[in-house]
């Protein structure tokens, strides 16, 4: 201890000797009267924060030692660590009580050898019995005296001193008001509108205004509760509201001679809530010759009440030069650090040296001295969301990155990675100053760094700041009280990405609770990182039919279709062939691996199968991405070849049945987003389904490739039902209704090659100008000879999958073809070299789906397929679902079952959804052991899977034949059933109130979000969720999406052009919190991170509240931390939209939680006193 003292006596000597040099030079004619100048050898701060901070730091330039006090709740704060001495204060109270409990301030200071006490702002740096209490303790108090710190802070007796010194002021109370009724009394005497203020404090706590009388005691009741908690006094101010003012506060410094100075003026107009936002010093703009009568007043008024140390003299400035006395704020402001910067004077040492006793000219200070140069700004960056109202967010930083460099200036706190927002204390995190030679300049400055600063895990008012600093009225200077609320585009904010945290929570939550999508086997994903062939970047690809659609459009496409001489391919890699041997599963982040390399070899293909389908479906479901950014990326990497995807007719690339204008506008924006080709088919051949899925198409200015689903087998005689009249009849209709190529499309692998040369020979020879292209699955091996046959009898076009992924019931062989067709007519004038080297990338990343992969179950394929005719994507998922049900022995059963039950149906085109009809019968009756003759004999008493009572009222449309009767009146009975078109009826969607309804919940989706939200509302409404939750996980290399990383292990996450993540995972905790978290400790580009994930398994048994679902209306949430004051509602009630269900306090702010909807309280879930987090559940409402 007492090489300490030593230490602060020798950092204190040069100092203090200066000072004391001064001091004993004074003279009469120097000073007013004599003032004894006594040393300050350590100050107390009886405050906490960043202002606690901010006056060690100028106690530690004088040599001072400085004591920290913080209560029970601030023991990991910054500001005990940035003090010399720290000792805890009010053990046992609440928060804010510990900083308002002046006895124990006293005794801390008594105790520790203090010599002054420092007030702060805030807590009891306005009150005057604090500054009495400390004086009598023998301390010295660094303010104003007690007796003007309660003139000041009463603002009555203010006023009456402002009145008294001829400084104008505002009609309002005589005295402080105590009632709801006194306080009715004065509007009706004085007129509105008024302003409610505290008597006894100021910082906007406790301030309302008031336009309509019937508000009054409310307003009153609410604003004289706010005053009570802040300030420990519900005493309320009442003065007239002067409309449209400018808020212009004067610095002062006054000394105990008697000498008082101005600092200038700072600009505080900006404001929200009558809270200071953003303050300007000087205020721009502002009359000079307005500027010195302002100041003179306030000088005036300050010699007029014996004013000593800091002080601000505040005044409202209305459009047409009048201003009005406000208040005296006797205390040091928040945003003292503009002036400090603008004159080069720091009032925390000026106010230490005034309390020791010197005068302001022996500090120097004499106005002829004192000068602004230049512009500063205060930035107050809050803990609060400003997209919603302002809440205060509280929590744990997880991530802090500050903006700095010249002209920036940080008074700051709890500003690191780690510290703990509570909801006790106010929302200020850290002010940030910039200064510079003008004020367009120096919010430049801000500009730069705020947009430097990177805050997780609390939402922060940055957003809104930065809106401001570009808002052209601020840069002019041209701002008044009303800036904010007349500036609605200020709240218009591009939200956060926050990606690396969010990917970091993902790693964590996969870490923590094991694959965030199901896997199907249990062959793992392999370690391998796929070899990706290198194509000269630089270069553009070479041109492709791409460009020959869109210099031509879709008729000139199908005609050098047509004209091409030897066999097209279309490449199925990219959707069917993973659809069919890996559940769909494939990636975009793999697909966009190779997509360069195919830009750049395979630019005579006539399109790539890339979309549509089960693809858009899974991507959002399982892959947690999104189909049209995955359509952009794709096209970005690939301009040269057609895409091709698969359009569902009427059901678009959904399940159901749509409204027409859903279609049109779906096919519109896939135009939009980089789609070419839309291959159109009914899962029934039913033409009217086809044919509006091809206006879409055509009106939408894509190439319409109408398909004919094939089954049965032309070449069999005894097959009577799809014979070649049949086709040709369906094809003859489709180029009649417009089709610009035709399509066969054989889903399940049918077409053999005798039945090929039939089909495709008779088609040919009716519509020798259309462009035909054939497409099938090889489940029997037989594909290649097959589109081998249709190419030989006039096909244009086939389809193939890249030999790695081909075969089984995927497509045939890209490899296979390309080499049996070497050196004839027919050449595809595709290297076979670059197919091997393709085929090479994707034997390696096949082994990353290892728990997809369909040879698990199935070892090869099976020409039994001529039999059931099961389509090749459902043979792989109808044998996955057997053997995960133990039922693999009775797949053969299965497929058997699937034979009887397409029979059942009528003999039916099998495509989903109307393939799923069959299956999920023939599922049906293996499960139950049921026949065929069951079927028939019992259909009037079972209970029929719901798809298969659907396609029996006709909800996918009408099969060829009709439907099997009596089968169908059996099931339905007296069900109602769909005549013709079953889209025909439904009415359009409305895609801006669903866009509206979406973003609600969800305020940053676009329109192809609405879009995916039409076609699949609750898997969108999931991978909405999910997005906003873990951010674009997209980015993952697959094995560590589907799996999570191995503690050690580094991962490259490439976000976008130009910014990669490192992400080594450290550690992950075995310790639970009390909300049943662990921590997940990762390094991210060498910076430690960490994350707290929810254990699901282990929080089962833990009782912890629960939290509303994010865009289920019927539950309210927490729109904040607090505590519960008042609970307004019981179960059972019956409740409007607005009304009030409880009210919350947080950050000395009240809130009050209204109900969303009418309707009933079914659940309340908080009681009085809980102390909730953000998106606590309070209650349900039906």
């Amino acid at each position: 201890m007492q090489i300490l003292k030593a230490r602060f006596a020798l950092r204190a000597t040069a100092s203090q000797f200066q000072a004391w040099s001064s001091a004993k030079t004074r003279t009469a004619a120097t000073d007013s009267k004599i003032v004894e100048y006594k040393p300050i050898r350590s100050v107390l701060v009886a405050n906490r924060g960043e202002i606690a901070i901010r006056v060690f730091r100028a106690c530690t330039e004088l040599g001072i030692r400085s004591v920290a006090i913080y209560s029970e709740q601030d023991k990991l704060q910054m500001h005990r660590q940035k003090a010399d001495e720290s000792y805890i204060v009010g053990k046992g109270l609440p928060p804010v009580e510990a900083y308002l409990s002046i006895p124990e301030i006293i005794r801390v200071a008594k105790e520790n050898d203090v010599d002054a006490v420092h007030p702060g702002y805030g807590l009891l740096s306005e009150r005057a019995d604090f500054a009495q209490a400390i004086i009598n303790a023998g301390l010295r108090f660094i303010g104003p005296s007690p007796k003007v710190v309660q003139q000041m802070g009463d603002k009555v007796a203010a006023r009456k001193a402002a009145i008294e010194a001829k400084v104008p002021i505002v009609p309002g109370t005589d005295g402080p008001v105590t009632t709801k009724e006194e306080a009715v009394e004065f509007c009706k005497s004085h007129g509105l509108p008024v302003i409610l203020k505290a008597a006894y404090g100021g910082g906007g706590r406790g301030m309302r205004v008031v336009r309509k009388m019937e508000e009054v005691p409310s307003a009153f009741e609410r604003a004289s509760s706010e005053a009570l908690g802040a300030f420990g006094n519900g005493s309320m101010f009442i003065e007239r509201f002067i409309e449209r003012p400018r808020h212009i506060e004067v610095q002062l410094l006054g000394d105990k001679a008697g000498n008082v100075v101005h600092l200038y003026e700072r600009d505080c107009s900006v404001q929200r809530r009558h809270q200071k936002v953003v303050e300007i010093a000087p205020a721009p703009k502002l009359d000079p010759k307005i500027r010195q009568k302002m100041v003179e007043c306030a000088t005036h008024l300050a010699r007029h009440v014996g004013y000593e140390n800091a002080g601000t003299v505040e005044f409202l400035l209305d459009d047409k030069g009048n201003f009005y006395f406000i208040e005296v704020n006797a205390r040091l402001q928040v945003e003292h650090t503009i002036t400090e910067e603008v004159t080069g004077i720091d009032l925390v040492q000026s106010q230490i040296r005034i309390a020791e006793g010197m005068t302001l000219p022996e500090l120097g200070l004499t106005q002829d001295k004192i000068q602004a140069q230049g512009y500063a700004i205060q930035c107050r960056v809050t803990t609060e969301d400003p997209a919603n109202n302002f809440q205060p967010s509280t929590g744990r930083i997880e991530v802090f990155r500050s903006g700095e460099g010249m002209g920036i200036r940080l008074d700051s706190a709890s500003t690191y990675a780690g510290a703990v927002i509570s909801p006790y204390y106010d929302s200020l995190l850290v002010k940030v100053i910039s200064h510079a030679h003008d004020l367009p300049s120096s919010a430049a400055k801000m500009n730069r760094a705020l947009r430097e600063f990177r805050i997780r895990g609390v939402k922060t008012n940055i957003p809104f700041l930065l809106n401001v600093l570009e808002n052209q009225k601020f840069l002019n200077g041209s701002v008044d009280t009303y800036f904010i609320d007349e500036n609605p585009q200020l709240f218009m904010f591009k939200a956060s990405q926050n990606r690396a945290q969010k990917i970091l929570n993902y790693l964590g939550y996969v870490l923590v609770n094991g694959p965030a999508t199901p896997l199907a086997t249990k062959i793992p994903p392999s370690d391998v990182k796929p070899y990706i062939p290198q194509v000269p970047l630089a270069v553009q690809p070479p041109k492709g039919y791409k460009q020959i659609l869109d210099e031509g459009g879709p008729e000139a496409f199908a005609k050098a279709v047509r004209q091409h001489k030897g066999l097209l391919l279309m490449d199925t890699t990219f959707r069917d062939a993973h659809q069919s041997l890996l559940a769909t599963r494939v990636r975009t982040h793999d697909l966009l691996a190779v997509s360069p390399y195919v830009a750049h070899n395979f630019n005579n293909l006539y399109s790539l199968e890339n979309w549509g389908g089960a693809t858009f479906d899974v991507a959002l479901r399982f892959l947690h991405e999104c189909p049209w950014e995955r359509l952009h990326d794709m096209r970005q990497l690939i301009p040269n070849i057609p895409f091709q995807m698969l359009l569902r007719g009427a059901n678009a690339v959904g399940y159901t049945n749509y409204p027409d204008n859903v279609v049109f506008k779906f096919c519109d924006m896939a135009v939009q987003a980089g789609m070419d080709i839309f291959r159109v088919f009914d899962s029934l051949n039913y033409l009217p389904n086809l044919v509006l899925g091809m206006e879409a198409a055509a009106k939408a200015g894509g190439v319409v490739e109408a398909a004919i689903s094939y089954t049965g087998d032309v070449s069999d005689p005894s097959k009577t039902k799809y014979d070649l009249k049949y086709y040709t009849k369906l094809a003859d209709d489709l180029v009649k209704a417009g089709t610009h190529v035709l399509a066969i499309k054989d889903m399940a692998g049918l077409l053999k090659p005798q039945a090929a040369k039939l089909l495709i020979g008779a088609i040919r020879a009716a519509h020798p100008h259309v462009p035909l292209h054939v497409h099938t699955h090889d489940t029997s091996g037989a594909g290649v000879a097959a589109m081998l046959a249709c190419a030989e009898a006039g096909a244009d076009v086939v389809d193939v999958a890249v030999d790695s992924v081909s075969g089984l019931t995927s497509q045939p062989s890209m490899g296979a073809l390309v080499a049996s067709l070497q050196g004839t007519p027919l050449d595809t004038k595709i290297p076979l070299q670059k197919v091997s080297e393709y085929s090479a990338y994707w034997e390696q990343a096949r082994t990353l789906y290892g728990p997809f992969e369909c040879t698990a179950t199935m070892k090869s394929g099976n020409a039994d397929v001529y039999l059931n005719e099961i389509p090749g994507g459902q043979y792989t998922n109808l044998q996955f679902q057997a053997f995960s049900l133990g039922l693999g022995s009775q797949f053969e059963e299965v497929k058997k079952a699937y034979r009887e039950a397409n029979l059942l149906l009528g003999d039916i085109i099998k495509v989903t959804p109307s393939s799923k009809v069959v299956g999920d019968l023939a599922q049906f009756m293996v499960q139950n052991k049921l026949t065929a003759a069951d079927i028939n004999a019992r259909a009037e008493e079972l209970s029929f899977p719901k798809s298969v009572v659907e396609y029996l009222q006709g909800a996918i449309g009408i099969p060829y034949g009709g439907f099997p009767e009596p089968l169908r009146s059996k099931v339905l009975k007296d069900m109602p059933r769909i005549e013709g078109r079953p889209g025909k009826e439904l009415p359009s969607l409305n895609f801006d109130k669903l866009k509206g309804e979406l973003k609600e919940s969800f305020p940053d989706i676009n329109d192809e979000d609405v879009m995916s939200a039409a076609m699949y509302p609750q898997v969108a409404s999931d991978f909405f969720r999910f997005r906003d939750k873990y951010g674009p996980v997209k980015h993952l290399d697959t094995k560590t999406f589907l799996v999570g990383p191995a503690v050690g292990d580094t991962i490259e996450v490439k976000i976008e052009r130009g910014k990669t993540l490192d992400i080594r995972t450290v550690a992950v905790s075995e310790d639970m919190t009390a909300a049943g978290e662990r921590e997940v400790f990762f390094e991210l580009n060498g910076q430690l991170r960490s994350v707290f994930i929810r254990d699901e398994n282990a929080s089962k048994e833990m009782k912890i509240h629960p939290k509303a679902v994010k865009g289920d209306k019927n539950q309210v949430g927490a729109p904040m931390p607090g505590t519960v004051l008042t609970i307004k509602v019981k179960e059972g009630d019956k409740v409007e939209k607005g009304q009030p269900i409880a009210v919350l306090s947080a950050m000395k702010m009240e809130m009050i939680v209204q109900a969303p909807k009418a309707g009933t309280v079914k659940t309340v879930s908080i009681t009085n006193g809980q102390k909730l987090e953000g998106d606590d559940l309070i209650c349900t409402i039906e």
